[in-house]
């Protein structure tokens, strides 16, 4: 029990009354140490596991803080750099909530949305300022964003901040804060890259450590279960249903595993939805609403958005896929269990995640008891895990399947078959056309004969009788059957002896022998129709000296000459 209590730590009256509508009582044990030295204006270290408070360990002080002063034109007083969307906008509702009573504005922007609702709420004035790296980095770069008069900075979440390697964008974001502010960075772990961190942006820090780095909250029954990769999806429909959970979240590795486990639970009769990063801003509010308000029984989520899970009273927490980095775990399972309740953790483990659950034990310093369930190695029976959770497999042993008889197919089926098969294959497919054609038409007789199994046995035909051979005549001798040729061939109607054939002129050469060749074609026809001439070439024009011998050539007179010269056709 801790000893202090929330008007001991020197709160303002409105934020007391608005911590007391919240329904805290007394401080979280990092609330109690981190409070004072915040509101005396200290940089701060805080290393607390999730769920301890962290939020109201540095939003309260902040809010007292710049309630004492107001300078004009509101600028942006206090900056708290989150790593994820989720988280975004549960440390804002956190500073509306806290600072209801107060005239402070506070004002959210993060990336997957538009811009234009976030630009028009800085425009309007903002003392608070919750954002993303990504997004604080575009618009400062559009001029939008203004930390020239910046206060306080806050890094939440600075070791997740480092796994996701968005320790660039925050370099970034600290090269436009003044050099004269308030520093506050706070880790559920601390690793040597955490410290480094904090030695190069913290001057003479408050160091506030509550529990030893990567401890799990005490009340957690934490439990792991050895099963094979296959079967983790009926073994995880089977513990929702047989422990009786109120609330589950179950956390995956990827983003496509999520998705896969909501559609193995809905094929067991179980409701459930998704959170990652490839889901639109939208649709993460709409499930994580329905979660919180308890329509929605369980929600899948990977590791990106498991730092912006804050649901009270969320009794189970199940870990479909072990993290590859220990200090996952511990902000994984940290969503159950808060504010004293207990809650319970249950991770299942395959052969290939066993040296991650062994790095887990040695960094929380303790071993995870074993949890015994159907599906363990060894595990006599299998029962029923839901509908549609395990189906059996229709398999054929290969003795079933050569005794399988193939359905018939006649040969036109069959040439039409290979010709599908040619048309999938392409051009490559008509080279061997012919020969599998031949196959598959000598395949056909066969599966004809094997298609009519199943029809009764005909009855045995009778034998047929033996062939009678006719007797055969006695051979004659090789004299008689030559003297029986000659006869027929002597009777035989004697053929008009072919004409001679010209014989050529052997003493006339080649052009010559054409040309007595053309003379007789001439000659065939001048006799048989005097009417078809020969087309021969044209003798060439013959060569005039001057026109006058031209035109007595052609028969002109000099008379035609006058004429022509009466009409003006002289030169």
């Amino acid at each position: 029990m801790n000893s202090l209590t929330f008007q001991e730590l020197n709160l303002a009256a409105p934020l007391l009354r608005a911590v007391a509508e919240a329904g805290y009582t007394r401080p979280s044990p990092i609330q109690e140490k981190a409070i004072p030295p915040v509101l005396a204006g200290r940089d701060l270290l805080g290393c607390a596991q999730t769920g301890t408070g962290k939020t109201a360990a540095f939003a309260l002080p902040i809010l007292q803080r710049l309630s004492a002063a107001a300078p004009a034109g509101r600028p942006v007083r206090a900056l708290v750099l989150t790593p994820t969307r989720d988280l975004a906008l549960q440390i804002h509702d956190s500073f509306i909530a806290y600072g209801r009573h107060l005239p402070l504005r506070s004002a959210v922007i993060f990336g997957g949305v538009g811009q234009a609702p976030q630009v028009a709420a800085l425009a309007a004035g903002v003392d608070v300022l919750t954002a993303t790296p990504g997004r604080l980095n575009d618009l400062i770069g559009q001029g939008y964003v203004d930390l020239s008069r910046l206060e306080v900075f806050v890094l939440d979440e600075a070791d997740r901040m480092l796994d996701m390697g968005f320790i660039h964008d925050v370099r970034r974001v600290l090269a436009h804060l003044p050099q004269k502010r308030q520093t506050l960075l706070f880790s559920a772990t601390m690793p040597p890259e955490i410290e480094a961190l904090a030695g190069s942006i913290l001057h003479r820090p408050v160091k506030v450590m509550v529990t030893p780095p990567a401890t799990t909250v005490e009340r957690i029954r934490q439990s792991v279960c050895l099963v094979d990769k296959a079967d983790k999806k009926h073994l995880l429909a089977y513990l929702l249903k047989a422990m009786n959970v109120e609330s589950a979240l179950v956390f995956t590795r990827t983003k496509h595993g999520a998705d896969r486990v909501v559609r193995e639970l809905a094929r067991a009769g179980i409701t459930a939805m998704a959170i990652h990063g490839n889901k639109s801003q939208t649709a993460r509010q709409r499930a994580l609403g329905a979660f919180r308000d308890g329509r929605l029984k369980v929600l899948v989520a990977t590791d990106i958005a498991a730092r912006g899970i804050d649901v009270d009273g969320l009794s189970h927490v199940f870990n479909y896929d072990l993290p590859n980095v220990p200090e996952t775990y511990v902000h994984r399972i940290g969503r159950t269990g808060r504010a004293g309740r207990d809650g319970v953790a249950v991770s299942f483990c395959c052969a290939d995640e066993q040296a991650y659950l062994r790095d887990i034990e040695k960094l929380t310093r303790q071993a995870i008891p074993l949890r015994s369930h159907p599906w363990a190695p060894g595990a006599p029976a299998v029962p029923d895990a839901g509908p549609s959770t395990q189906q059996p497999k229709e398999t054929m042993t290969m003795e079933q399947t050569k005794q399988a008889p193939a359905p018939a197919a006649s040969g036109g089926e069959a040439q039409g078959q290979g010709r599908k098969r040619r048309r999938h294959r392409g051009g490559a497919g008509r080279r061997g056309t012919r020969r599998q054609e031949a196959a598959l038409a000598a395949q056909a007789p066969a599966q004809q004969d094997a298609a009519p199994a199943r029809q009764p046995a005909r009855a045995p035909k009778a034998p047929k009788p033996a062939r009678q051979e006719a007797p055969r005549p006695e051979a004659r001798p090789a004299r008689a059957r030559g003297q029986e040729k000659a006869s027929q061939r002597a009777a035989r109607p004697e053929q008009p002896a072919k004409a001679a054939r010209p014989a050529r002129e052997p003493g006339l050469p080649r052009p010559d022998r054409l040309q007595a060749r053309r003379d007789s074609i001439r000659a065939e026809f001048s006799a048989e129709d005097n009417s078809i001439q020969l087309i021969t070439r044209r003798p060439p024009a013959a060569k005039f000296s001057s026109f006058e011998e031209y035109m007595k050539a052609h028969g002109l007179s000099g008379g035609e000459e006058g004429a022509g010269a009466k009409d003006g056709k002289t030169e």
